[in-house]
């Protein structure tokens, strides 16, 4: 059945993580083509026990691979996202530590690098019916008429119920300016309609701002990516040339983001190298980072907004600010987010995000 999928994944995979030493030797052949004889000779580097249990991982995939009632259902890499999902899922950090698909990592990359190609809008699957959460403030789509509750209906024709958000994604953007013929159902009409969108680079602004009455100003940021600290400038300029006289700085549903961009905001609002965080490593060496020693921050009376979807970076400016005696921080407890993350790649285009260095407040106390 699908055994020789299993067995040629393998060929791809280092031999060590079966055995402590193996040779292997296998043709196979499916649908005309066939995979040559291949030998793999490698001494496993981890410790028997952990090569022992590699081998029952195979065991299993033989197993699902030889035996499940569908075989169409087998698919090596659908079959390896979930088991590298779960595997990271088992360290118990849950919400930070986490396996990305290829799709994933990549939305991810455009989210931190602010820009993407495509229609300019936020989509969702509701139970399976793609929807516009939202068009893009002057974005292609909201120019075509695109409009927050519009259903999905088809996308170029295609029909598109009961797919993923991923799917979804992949099937909406594409190269600036090629077109794309989305089949819209308006909130509180009967019959659907064809909207024709000319795809553009959109730009997306972490941080966003407004004066409130009485000389306060609203600062919001929404992530941590690669112009926030800049934005954040422009922010703060703008409201204190407009007589701004206390800031409210809203780190509600941020989920954090670049370490960067994080300290590059805290050196508008700290004195110069002040401490922002404490990282510390598998040892119990600390290394703090620090701001500017040239930055000139703003002396502003200043409030802290989170809540619990304010997680990493978000906390860590939080947490700066209130033991800097900067700021004062209200609302709801936060994520709990209590280590510095890092990227791996894989080969493929996934990515493990891993929780390598718990991170500390300036005071010392844990994320």
């Amino acid at each position: 059945m699908a055994a020789w999928i299993s067995r040629a994944l393998r060929t791809h995979i280092p031999v060590w993580l079966v055995a402590p030493m193996i040779a292997v030797a296998l043709v196979a052949g499916f649908g005309g083509g066939y995979l040559s004889a291949l030998q793999l000779t490698t001494p496993c580097p981890l410790d028997a026990a952990s090569c022992r249990t590699f081998a029952i991982f195979w065991r299993a995939w033989d197993i699902a691979a030889d035996h499940y009632v569908d075989p169409e259902a087998i698919d090596p890499k659908t079959m390896t996202d979930g088991a590298i999902a779960g595997m990271l899922d088992s360290l118990g950090d849950n919400g930070h530590t986490r396996y990305l698909t290829a799709e994933e990592a990549q939305a991810e990359r455009e989210a931190l690098s602010g820009r993407f190609e495509g229609i300019g809008a936020y989509i969702d699957v509701l139970g399976d019916q793609p929807l516009i959460v939202q068009p893009i403030e002057d974005s292609p789509a909201e120019r075509a008429g695109i409009r927050t509750g519009d259903r999905i209906l088809r996308v170029n024709g295609e029909d598109v119920r009961g797919i993923s958000v991923e799917e979804l994604r992949n099937k909406v953007r594409g190269p600036k300016g090629t077109t794309v013929t989305l089949t819209i159902l308006h909130e509180g009409e009967a019959e659907p309609v064809e909207i024709a969108v000319v795809r553009e680079e959109i730009r997306l602004r972490s941080v966003s701002w407004r004066m409130l009455p009485d000389g306060v100003a609203l600062v919001q940021i929404n992530r941590f990516a690669e112009r926030t600290s800049e934005e954040f400038r422009q922010a703060r300029e703008e409201l204190e040339a407009q007589g701004a006289r206390a800031l409210v700085l809203d780190l509600r549903n941020n989920p954090g983001g670049l370490v960067t961009e994080l300290v590059g905001v805290a050196s508008q609002l700290l004195p110069p190298e002040s401490t922002v965080l404490i990282e510390q490593d598998r040892s119990g060496n600390t290394r703090p980072y620090k701001t500017a020693r040239d930055s000139q921050p703003t002396t502003l009376p200043m409030v802290v907004l989170v809540n619990e979807n304010s997680a990493s970076a978000a906390e860590i400016l939080a947490g700066a600010l209130k033991d800097n005696g900067r700021a004062r921080v209200i609302g709801m407890p936060t994520f709990g987010t209590a280590t510095v993350l890092r990227s791996f790649d894989l080969p493929g285009g996934g990515q493990v995000r891993l929780g390598t260095r718990p991170w500390l407040t300036p005071a010392g106390t844990e994320g």
